[in-house]
């Protein structure tokens, strides 16, 4: 009998640390199937020693992405009407005018949505899309791919990718089965939805909730919940020990390090603010009898140089170690991950004391070592966007899911960052417990389980 082979959609980069560095491929093979990765990112992953075979090159019909955001906007208005919650126009992109293409397609999204603002237009607007995508020669390519390898299922990793919708239509077409992941916590309620797939696998019970609550044409039964692979390369067993870790990044081995976490541009404006008022409090604990330094890994897409005043009047205090991704463009989506930052990611967090950032999912990565996160929650006094708020960033859906408040230290303004950290440092058991609690809630345990959990929903849905 031919073994069952999972065809792994890899439509962007986003999705290589979660599905080709995890332990994902290696219990796909375990469990007895042929894996190969469909892949569209430039990296070779042959070289790597996966199997994989090309996505062809994709051109999109030329209304597609209209009808993308034009089904987006929407889903928000539905949502925010539904749920009678405003904070759904937040995650609405504005238009764009600034070239005369760009201004006839922003004014056709426009009339897109006026005319289709409704659930039954919403219907038109879906239908419409993957109507669009079969007449491209992209679907046929997909189709024609797909044939020729002849996959028991086709995966794909990540759900937001609109160059993902002829391939996923072109199996659904052929009779393959096909399957989406959902790639982060926050995703539902932004109408991140692009790819519709017969079977969905989710982090937890909390996300399928949301699924069927945003998506209510989706069967409570197509729905499987696994955990994410995100946190698995915590439990893996390559560690530089801590003298070495310190050796290679030029740590003082006196002193105990916070990790200040960036954040992209987008979501934080005014990070480097944010990362000086950090490490002015390190000064005055210091000052006080503390003997503390600041690790700073930026934002993995952020390779700018707004932080290299900061970096440089604060040399005494911070040292940046920088994640270990590739730049193989401008575009966002070709910055890729190497695999060895997931080891030295691991290694930041078990060889310091506590992490801040601006509500991002590092507060899990911590608390798998019993370890607090701190979120800023002030805004600067001279900000970049005077639009931009922090307040805005908590008000974001996905925080719903935090049981109380004590799940991080809040860092509410400048002046009490110094006393926060030190309280942090030192009582910090009701924090890990909530935060816990907290990762519980949004991410299946046991939380090293997650690539298992999902190669078990994989073959469950080939039965099926």
């Amino acid at each position: 009998m031919d073994k069952l082979k999972v065809l792994i959609l890899l439509p962007d980069g986003i999705s290589l640390k979660n599905f080709a560095y995890s332990n994902f491929y290696k219990k796909a093979l375990k469990s007895g199937f042929e894996a190969c990765f469909w892949n569209a990112t430039p990296f070779e992953l042959g070289d790597l020693g996966f199997n994989e075979v090309k996505l062809p090159k994709p051109k999109l019909y030329k209304l597609t992405d209209v009808y993308k955001t034009a089904r987006k906007h929407i889903e928000l208005n539905i949502y925010r009407k539904k749920f009678s919650n405003t904070a759904f126009s937040t995650y609405k992109f504005p238009f764009n005018y600034s070239t005369p293409k760009k201004a006839f397609k922003s004014a056709l999204c426009r009339a897109l949505i006026f005319f289709n603002n409704s659930e039954k237009g919403l219907l038109k607007i879906r239908t419409k899309i993957i109507q669009f995508e079969r007449k491209t020669l992209y679907y046929k390519q997909c189709s024609d791919c797909l044939k020729a390898n002849k996959p028991s299922i086709l995966f794909c990793t990540n759900q937001r990718p609109v160059i993902a919708i002829a391939p996923i239509t072109a199996a659904k077409d052929l009779g393959i089965p096909t399957a989406t992941f959902i790639f982060s916590w926050d995703n539902l309620p932004k109408a991140t939805m692009v790819v519709e797939t017969d079977y969905y696998i989710v982090w937890s019970d909390y996300m399928k909730d949301e699924l069927l609550r945003y998506y209510p044409y989706i069967e409570e039964d197509k729905v499987y919940v696994t955990g994410t692979p995100q946190f698995e390369s915590i439990f893996g067993e390559h560690i530089t020990p801590k003298d070495a870790f310190f050796e290679q990044y030029k740590l003082d081995h006196s002193k105990k390090y916070i990790c200040y976490s960036g954040d992209d541009v987008t979501t934080s404006p005014d990070d480097p603010q944010y990362l000086e008022d950090t490490a002015k409090a390190l000064r005055e604990l210091n000052t006080r009898g503390h003997n503390l330094g600041l690790i700073f890994r930026r934002c993995p897409v952020d390779f700018s140089n707004r932080y290299d005043a900061v970096l440089e009047n604060f040399k005494e205090v911070i040292t940046p170690i920088n994640p270990k991704w590739t730049k193989l463009n401008e575009q966002w989506d070709t910055i890729l991950p190497k695999k060895e930052d997931l080891h030295l990611l691991k290694e930041t967090v078990l060889h310091s004391e506590m992490v801040i950032n601006l509500g991002s999912t590092m507060v899990f990565d911590y608390v798998i070592e019993n370890k607090p996160c701190a979120y800023i929650n002030y805004d600067v006094a001279n900000k970049k966007l005077q639009d931009w708020s922090v307040k805005k960033i908590y008000k974001y859906l996905h925080f719903e899911s935090m049981p109380t408040k004590d799940c991080v230290v809040w860092l509410d303004n400048p002046k009490e960052i110094a006393q926060k950290l030190e309280q942090a440092l030192t009582n910090n058991e009701d924090h890990i417990k909530a935060a816990s609690d907290w990762f519980k809630i949004i991410n299946q345990h046991p939380v090293d389980e997650a690539s298992n959990n999902i190669v078990l929903a994989i073959k469950d849905i080939i039965k099926r």
